[in-house]
Order: C-alpha cells, then structure tokens, then sequence
C-alpha cells in the first residue's frame, strides 16, 4: 500500500473517530443536538419505531440515494461512519458524564465550543482523504461540485434546512443547534484550506476552499 493510500485511510479513521468524540462532547454540553439529529428526531415523532431502528433506516434510504446521486462519494467513510460513529460518540459521552458528573454552566459551553471545533476538523479530514462521507454531508458536498457557491454557505443552507423541517415536527432546538448550523460550515472549510488538504497535498499542493 503506498504511502498516499496509507495518509488517506488514517485521515478517514481519525476524521471519523474524532466525530465521535466531538458528538459525545457536543451532547454532554446539552445545548441542544446537531442540525441532523434534530431532522432525523423530528422524523421520528412520526414513526411507530424504536429511534435506534428508526436512525439506521433513515441512513440507509439517504445512503440509496446517495447512491444514485453520486455513489463516488460511497466508501469506507461511509460505512463507519455508519456502523462505528455511534458507539464512539455514546461511550465519549460516557467518559465525560464520568469525568464531570455535575458541569456548570462554563464547562458546558467550553465543551459546546470545543466539540464544534473538533467536529469541524474531523469532517475536514475524511472530506480531504476522500474515501467516502456520511450520508448527510454528501448533500452539501453534491452541490459544491456542481454550483459555483463555496461549500460553506450550502452546508449553512443545509444544516437550516434540517433544522426549520425538524423543529416544524416538534423536536428539540437548542443554542447549541442554531450555532452549529450557522458556523460549522465556515469552520469546516477553514479547516480543509489550512489543516487537511495541506495534511494530504503538502503545502504547495493545497487546493483553496
């Protein structure tokens, strides 16, 4: 396996991984859930399901229509993302409920701040290595390659979008759910123009966002 390959595979797991860990951060901080979340548990309220059935079936519609939309962004990312981001992201919760059995206020919103930035950083990475997204991010991803707005503003456009469809079905919109869907765009690509793609190109390699 070349070492081109090899820089791809460990941004794709680490990205992914450290998603994980910021999602458990962003749920201990209890600001309210991420764009998605509040979507797919709006969509919820109206099925007869358990929310663990319910999320994977969810995922796997978005991922037949990933599929015929542009299946090249299908790939390892893709599926753990889709079979490992959760147990990473519950047992992260678990270290820091343990850790901090009763945060205050500042701690809260140090982790709000601290899991959107490392959120950001961990979908820059496996963006970068290009070895297949999630579901969700493929959307904003989609219309970056094929209209001339820059990334930031669609992910903007439709982290609102999840929001407004899933707080119309009752559920739950916290600070932490209108900040995320306002700035994660912009911090993500500040992250793939000065971390990732110089982490995968080399500085004179990097491809401006």
């Amino acid at each position: 396996m070349d070492n081109e390959k090899t820089r791809r595979i460990l941004m794709t797991v680490c990205g992914i991984s450290l998603n994980g860990i910021a999602v458990g951060m962003f749920n201990f901080s209890d600001f309210g859930m991420d764009p998605f979340q509040v979507f797919a548990h709006g969509l919820w309220n109206l099925a007869p399901l358990g929310f663990g059935t319910f999320y994977m079936m969810l995922n796997l519609v978005l991922l037949a229509g990933m599929f015929f939309l542009d299946r090249g962004k299908i790939g390892l990312g893709t599926f753990i993302n889709l079979f490992l981001l959760g147990y990473v992201a519950e047992f992260s919760g678990w270290v820091w409920d343990t850790l901090f059995p009763h945060p205050g206020l500042a701690l809260k919103c140090v982790f709000l701040l601290a899991g959107i930035l490392l959120i950001s950083l961990a979908a820059a990475l496996y963006f970068t290595a290009d070895l297949g997204v999630s579901t969700y991010d493929v959307i904003a991803l989609y219309l970056d390659d094929r209209t001339r707005f820059p990334f930031q503003y669609l992910r903007i456009a439709t982290d609102i979008i999840c929001v407004v469809i899933g707080f119309s079905l009752h559920a739950t919109v916290g600070i932490g759910t209108l900040v995320t869907a306002f700035f994660m765009g912009p911090v993500i690509a500040f992250f793939r123009k000065y971390v990732s793609e110089p982490l995968r190109y080399g500085k004179a390699g990097a491809v401006s966002v």
